[in-house]
């Protein structure tokens, strides 16, 4: 086989040998815009990236660097190339993925997929010898810089979990984003707060980066609903009629009680396109933390679970799709898709440690930079209710999804509501089930040294044994404290 070299060193596929399609170059358009990098466990900063590229044309390809490629340049990768490209692929910004994209961004490359223009953050990327990775592209006059996005990179999302800190929590949404809580004065959380609005506008546009998108809501409710499992009746009846459990349970077993049920006020923040005739409504919650190519792959099958359900339903007929074009403009698809996202008190109150290791604004960006996803609602309760579903924006939901397996064992189901209504469905185990916030925490420590080195190179301090150390006994307290809550709840209700 015949490698061909650009007069840099730089090997150049033939055709065949391109990554993706199209295996022919292609005519360079200034509207075709390239980005790239490792895009390491999905975080918002990625996604601000790509939107900021894509709205400065009306396509936007991202070459993603292999894992040898990245392990040469700057350390070992999190996740693997496979699960990287699928977090790409899902960002409703990106018209494709190119893997095993050059390091160095090549001129050659970008080129044949058509690309004029090569745009980075404002910081610099170097290579392994110390040289600027877009000095290619920057001597060609084909580089733009849009801005990084502030307070969030996987560096920095490495240090939370491997110092355990919580100060990255937020206790209520909203009062940070009206500048009433957080740190600073109180001039600067005002500033602060409008500019985590306008994230989330911009984050709630449609695939051009530009028009509205998804709905964005905050559900108010009581700490407890939100947090433990709820129920119709009153909670001073439930306790009275289980008055036999274990006397030695105490103030944890008062914990573990149900509450009595809310219909909660849902408040919009902001305004998308909304549900059009038609469409399904479906409901999905979770904590969604450390977005990843789990998460996605259970968006993409309830997705496609629901498109077959409008193939027998006749949904994708020429006479159908004519008639939504004459209604609404253009065509659409048949499903939408709500997703709950929960408090980092209630995520933390469930899986301890210093879980959520994003918070719930970061979470909440990216699970609506997701292309599967139409509309957000931040603070949903943990365990369903038949208040809640029923109440919902837009009515009770035509179903709701959930995965065969849940993170811990609970002596009650937190979807007993939803199957109650006859609407509950279930995804089965995928090729990405096992991968999330564990799983990458668990990546993380088992590689600690390799990442300690690739801190260390970006100017960040060790965090040593010690550290270690305290991670590891806070796992172990943690699976200590979930089984001794098992067994207060089954002897609360006699199981």
């Amino acid at each position: 086989m015949i490698r061909r070299h650009s007069a840099k060193g730089e090997w150049i596929p033939s055709p065949g040998q391109w990554p993706v399609n199209p295996q022919e170059d292609v005519p360079v358009d200034k509207n075709c815009i390239w980005i790239d990098g490792c895009f390491d466990f999905s975080h918002h900063g990625h996604a601000g990236a790509m939107l900021q590229a894509r709205r400065l044309g009306t396509e936007l390809l991202v070459g993603v660097h292999s894992d040898d490629a990245i392990l040469e340049n700057k350390g070992p990768t999190v996740m693997t190339l496979k699960e990287r490209i699928a977090a790409v692929e899902a960002c409703r910004w990106v018209t494709k993925a190119v893997p095993n994209a050059p390091y160095v961004t090549s001129l050659p490359w970008i080129s044949h997929y058509g690309c004029h223009y090569v745009v980075h953050g404002d910081d610099i990327t170097s290579d392994s010898n110390g040289e600027d990775c877009y000095r290619f592209v920057k001597a060609a006059g084909r580089f733009k810089v849009v801005k990084r996005t502030p307070g969030i990179s996987t560096t920095d999302l490495v240090g939370r979990m491997l110092l355990c800190t919580k100060t990255h929590f937020i206790q209520s949404l909203q009062r940070v984003l009206n500048g009433e809580e957080g740190p600073g004065s109180e001039e600067e959380r005002k500033i602060t707060g409008e500019a985590m609005k306008q994230r989330i506008r911009d984050y709630a546009t449609d695939s051009t980066g530009l028009a509205p998108g998804s709905d964005v809501w905050y559900w108010h409710a009581s700490r407890s609903v939100k947090e433990r499992r709820t129920t119709q009746s009153s909670p001073d009846a439930r306790r009275h009629s289980h008055s036999h459990h274990h006397p030695g349970s105490g103030s944890t077993s008062r914990h573990n009680h149900a509450v009595k049920e809310e219909k909660g006020t849902f408040e919009k923040f902001v305004s998308g396109k909304g549900p059009q005739p038609g469409q399904s409504i479906i409901y999905v919650d979770g904590g969604f933390d450390l977005f990843s190519s789990g998460h996605i792959e259970f968006l993409r099958l309830v997705t496609r679970a629901e498109e077959e359900a409008a193939t027998r339903r006749d949904w994708y007929t020429e006479e159908a799709k004519t008639l939504r074009i004459s209604t609404a403009g253009s065509d659409y698809g048949p499903v939408f898709i709500v997703a709950g996202i929960h408090d980092d008190e209630v995520i933390n109150h469930w899986k301890g440690i210093n879980y959520p290791i994003m918070n719930i604004f970061e979470r909440g960006l990216c699970v609506l930079q997701c292309k599967y996803v139409h509309a957000v609602i931040f603070g949903t309760p943990f365990s369903l209710s038949n208040a809640f579903l029923t109440t919902l924006p837009y009515g009770t939901p035509h179903a709701v999804y959930h995965g065969v397996t849940s993170f811990m064992p609970l002596t009650y189901d937190p979807y007993a509501p939803a199957k109650s209504l006859h609407i509950y469905r279930e995804i089965a185990n995928h090729e990405y089930q096992n991968v999330n916030a564990g799983e990458i925490v668990e990546r993380i420590m088992k590689g600690r040294a390799m990442y300690e080195e690739r801190q260390r190179l970006k100017g960040e301090k060790g965090v040593g044994e010690e550290a270690v150390r305290r991670r590891e006994e806070m796992e172990k307290e943690q699976e200590r404290q979930k089984e001794r809550r098992r067994k207060e709840v089954e002897g609360q209700f006699g199981l």
